[in-house]
């Protein structure tokens, strides 16, 4: 294990330490968003598979254990792998917003990029800014020379819909309706400043639109919802992405 922010000692058995990892894995690949970095979780992946290597060498040759243990070292280092391309794709597919969250995020929050991850952002905005100087803004008129990546670059897109597992029961969730047909569907409210409404004239237009409601997520269940309305969940540990 590791120290987090607070300084006090996370101590996890491997099983929990590659379980974690996972659970970072499948959150990363499904969020429309870069996630929270976890440093601490890949170096102690890392010193579990060093470990886990040193343990094979020192197995006897012809044991059935030694290729079960090979199996697993490598799917540990598929999901590994796959967990730091999938960041990195985000990375430069959102670099500006990336970098504009790191540098205005408040003291004590937690760091989106390790410190490898932030240098990497930093080299792909400039040579992208180098890039597009070099091949079209310098022969441009010198009002157009200029651009904004952080306004040219689309942003990810929070509203986007993601399936999740409920690890801890959650009550109250603020739910948006999430089309536009279900902000007129019962039950029907007719607050006074909506209009009246004659007996048997339930017509929409003197509807007032359900504009939010709450839901409880039951531990266990499995949903489909806007990924903005979950996404502190997603951090918190609360909900894994599936």
């Amino acid at each position: 294990g590791d120290s987090d922010g607070d300084g006090e000692e996370l101590v996890l058995t491997p099983a929990q330490l590659i379980r974690s990892l996972e659970q970072a894995w499948l959150n990363e690949k499904f969020a429309p968003e870069l996630l929270e970095s976890k440093p601490e979780i890949i170096e102690c992946v890392v010193e579990q598979l060093d470990h886990m290597e040193a343990n094979l060498k020192r197995a006897k040759r012809g044991d059935l254990k030694v290729s079960v243990h090979r199996m697993e070292i490598e799917r540990i280092r598929y999901v590994l792998s796959s967990y730091l391309r999938c960041r990195l794709v985000k990375i430069e597919k959102f670099f500006p917003h990336v970098l504009e969250k790191e540098k205005s995020r408040a003291k004590g929050e937690p760091s989106i990029l390790s410190p490898e991850e932030f240098a990497f952002a930093k080299e792909y905005m400039a040579n992208t800014e180098t890039y597009l100087k070099n091949v079209a803004l310098k022969h441009m008129p010198p009002n157009l020379q200029k651009v904004s990546l952080l306004k040219s670059v689309p942003k990810p897109n929070l509203d986007s819909f993601v399936f999740l597992r409920v690890l801890e029961r959650q009550e109250n969730i603020l739910v948006e309706p999430e089309t536009d047909e279900q902000r007129w569907v019962g039950p029907w409210v007719f607050p006074r400043q909506c209009g009246t409404v004659r007996d048997g004239d339930m017509m929409q237009h003197h509807a007032c639109p359900r504009r939010e409601y709450t839901i409880d997520l039951e531990e266990g269940s499995q949903h489909l919802i806007r990924y903005r309305t979950v996404a502190p969940l997603v951090a918190s540990g609360a909900v894994q992405l599936i």
